[in-house]
C-alpha cells in the first residue's frame, strides 16, 4: 500500500483553522499569524494570542518538516530507523488561560514517516490530548475523559483504557513524583489499524478537543479569583514549565532536528514562579489539588 501524507497535511492545517476560530470565539480577540520556514526542510504556521480576553497566553501551532537523520529522541524507541531520512507533521496546542480556575489544556496530533531508500517507508501516528488544573472540579476532568473515551470508542474497546494509562505514566514528572494534571489520553507510534483506520483514529481525537474543552473553559473563565489564587497557578505552572523541557519527546525532538525554537517553546506558561520547599496547607483548595486530582484515577 502507498502510503500519501498529503491527505494528512490537508486535514492537520484544517484542524488547526477550525480550532482556532472556536478559540477566537471564546476569546473574543484574534490569534496572530507567523508563518516560518526551515532551512533543514520544511515550515510551519504559528498561530498566537498573548494578553486575550481569556487566554493569557496560547498557541496552536501547524508544522510540516523534513530531514536527513532521524535524531535521537525519534529513534530511541526504534533503533532499526537510526540514521533514516525523515518528514514529520502536526498540528500542538497549549492554552493558558488567565483565570486560575480555568485549566491548562495541550493537544497535539501526528504523523511520521521514517524513509530509506530501497526499503518500505515506517510511518506512525501520534497525540493525544490532557487537562491541567489548579484548582480541580470533578465534573471538568469527567466531561473531560468521556470525551476522549468517545472519541476513541469506534476504534476499540481497548484502546481508551491503554491511551488514558499511557498519558497518566507519560505525563509524569519523576523528579517530583507527581503527575502534572488530571490526564486525557496519550499514544505514540501508533499504526495497529492500518493507514486508513489509523489515520480516522488521529482525526477522531483531533476533532474531539474543541466539545472537550471548550465547555470547561465557559464555565469557570469568569469565576472570582485573587491574588492567592494567581499566585497558586504561577507556581503549578513551573510543574508545567519543568515537564516540557525535561521529559516532553516532542520539545526533545523538534529542538535536537533544529526546530524553530520560537515555535517550540511556545507552549511555556507567560508568568510562573518557584518556592522552595513549599507545599499547600491542610484542608485548603489547593491542597485538594494533590490529594483528589494529581493521583491517577478512573473519570469515567
Amino acid at each position: 500500500m502507498t502510503i500519501s501524507s498529503t491527505p494528512v497535511r490537508t486535514y492537520l492545517l484544517d484542524l488547526q483553522a477550525r480550532i482556532v476560530a472556536g478559540l477566537e470565539a471564546a476569546d473574543g480577540k484574534p490569534f496572530i499569524v507567523d508563518s516560518w520556514q526551515r532551512a533543514e526542510g520544511g515550515g510551519g504556521i504559528s498561530r498566537i494570542i498573548e494578553e486575550g480576553n481569556v487566554f493569557e497566553r496560547g498557541g496552536v501551532g501547524f508544522s510540516h518538516v523534513t530531514g536527513k537523520n532521524l535524531p535521537p529522541s525519534a529513534a530511541a524507541n526504534r533503533p532499526e530507523i537510526a540514521g533514516r531520512g525523515w518528514e514529520a507533521m502536526g498540528v500542538s496546542l497549549v492554552l493558558h488561560p488567565r483565570n486560575p480556575y480555568a485549566p491548562t489544556v495541550h493537544m497535539n496530533v501526528r504523523f511520521f514517516t521514517a524513509i530509506k531508500e530501497g526499503e518500505e517507508p515506517v510511518w506512525w501516528f501520534g497525540g493525544g490530548m490532557d487537562l491541567t488544573p489548579y484548582y480541580g472540579f470533578e465534573d471538568d476532568a469527567r466531561h473531560f475523559h468521556q470525551t476522549c473515551k468517545d472519541a476513541l470508542q469506534p476504534f476499540g474497546d481497548d484502546l481508551h483504557p491503554r491511551f488514558k494509562q499511557w498519558c497518566d505514566e507519560y505525563f509524569f514528572l519523576k523528579h517530583r513524583n507527581e503527575a502534572r494534571g488530571v490526564g486525557g489520553i496519550f499514544f505514540d507510534d501508533f499504526h495497529a489499524l492500518g493507514f486508513a483506520q489509523s489515520f480516522a483514529m488521529l482525526q477522531s481525537v483531533g476533532d474531539a478537543f474543541l466539545p472537550a474543552y471548550l465547555p470547561i473553559l465557559a464555565r469557570r473563565k469568569d469565576i472570582a479569583y485573587g491574588e492567592r489564587e494567581r499566585n497558586f497557578q504561577a507556581y503549578r505552572r513551573g510543574r508545567y514549565v519543568e515537564f516540557n523541557l525535561v521529559f516532553d519527546r516532542g520539545t526533545l525532538f523538534g529542538l535536537q532536528s533544529g526546530g524553530r525554537t520560537e515555535s517550540i517553546l511556545m507552549s511555556l506558561p507567560p508568568v510562573v514562579k518557584w518556592r522552595y520547599n513549599w507545599s499547600p496547607q491542610d484542608d485548603t483548595p489547593e491542597a485538594k489539588l494533590y490529594s483528589d486530582f494529581l493521583r491517577a484515577r478512573d473519570w469515567v
